[in-house]
């Protein structure tokens, strides 16, 4: 039987990733499974290319793989930006700020292959240290850094494609709606829990958990990234199917022709999807992909 599907788009955290941040051996078989019956794979991810670079060699990735939330797409063996939807610089100038208000550093992510860098953190001239869960996770995939006091010493602002924070889950609700009043529908702007560090760095002594913030341009999603693929492979939306668990998978939950939330979904993606599978504790992805080979998934 040949499959309907001819792409299939599947986010890495809480998702393909366990909550260990592993690969699942079910998983990985799934997905050959899905190349040998013809059906092409791309990875979609909030991580920059260097962050998941382990998860690609792991499920023998190829082909061009969806990083930092829908504002690059990259080729893993060759390490080459082959899309980037670039950040408006008012945008990324008054984001910043805001940021900066709120006291906190601004993380702001560059296309590295053409910057040459990861992050430039923009401090603020009273050097607003980072968060643990930035730290850890700086140090953890050897992301490279660079650090300033202000934007004005930023050497490439045409290659930014996202601005962030990550901070108590409160601090960042009131700068969401800050930055959502400030910029209405000019920007796209991401809220949800830092999920992928360890239990110490994201969570403080008194119980609340560290959330990230995320800033991007208005059309800069996984479902447009997707699209963008798909064309170039002759690919029409509804033979695309996407799965995932978060806020920034909605867009390609509702997009794509078979919409698939994981067990672990929060509520708006298991609303959006027309399946549901298994939890990414039990290779939900595999579960997945397996009845859509067979067909049941239509």
């Amino acid at each position: 039987m040949t499959c309907r599907f001819g792409l299939i788009a599947i986010d890495l955290d809480g998702t393909l990733f366990d909550p260990s941040g592993a690969v699942s051996d079910q998983n990985a078989a799934a997905l050959l499974r899905a190349r040998d019956a013809g059906v092409r794979i791309t990875i979609c991810t909030g991580r920059g290319l260097v962050e998941c670079q382990h998860a690609l060699d792991r499920v023998g990735q190829s082909e061009p793989v969806v990083v930092a939330g829908g504002s690059m797409i990259a080729c893993p063996i060759r390490k080459r930006t082959l899309h980037r939807f670039s950040i408006n610089q008012d945008v990324v100038r008054h984001a910043t700020g805001r940021v900066l208000a709120h006291g906190h550093p601004a993380l702001v992510l560059k296309d590295p292959l053409e910057a040459g860098y990861d992050y430039l953190v923009i401090q603020g001239p009273d050097r607003i240290p980072i968060d643990p869960v930035t730290a850890w996770w700086f140090d953890s995939m050897d992301v490279r850094v660079r650090y300033a006091a202000s934007l004005d010493e930023d050497e490439h602002p045409e290659h930014t494609v996202r601005v962030g924070a990550c901070g108590l889950s409160g601090t960042l609700a009131r700068m969401k709606s800050d930055l959502i009043e400030s910029f209405g529908d000019a920007a796209l702007i991401h809220h949800f829990p830092a999920v992928v560090a360890p239990h110490h760095a994201r969570t403080t002594d008194d119980g609340q958990t560290l959330h990230v913030l995320e800033v991007f341009d208005k059309d800069a999603n996984k479902w447009s990234a997707v699209r963008t693929l798909a064309r170039e492979w002759d690919i029409p939306d509804q033979r695309i199917a996407a799965i995932g668990d978060e806020i920034n998978d909605l867009p390609m939950i509702r997009g794509a022709g078979l919409g698939i939330a994981m067990g672990n979904a929060v509520a708006a993606v298991k609303d959006a999807a027309r399946r549901h599978t298994s939890p990414n504790t039990q290779s939900g992805v595999a579960h997945a992909i397996d009845h859509i080979l067979s067909g049941q998934w239509t």
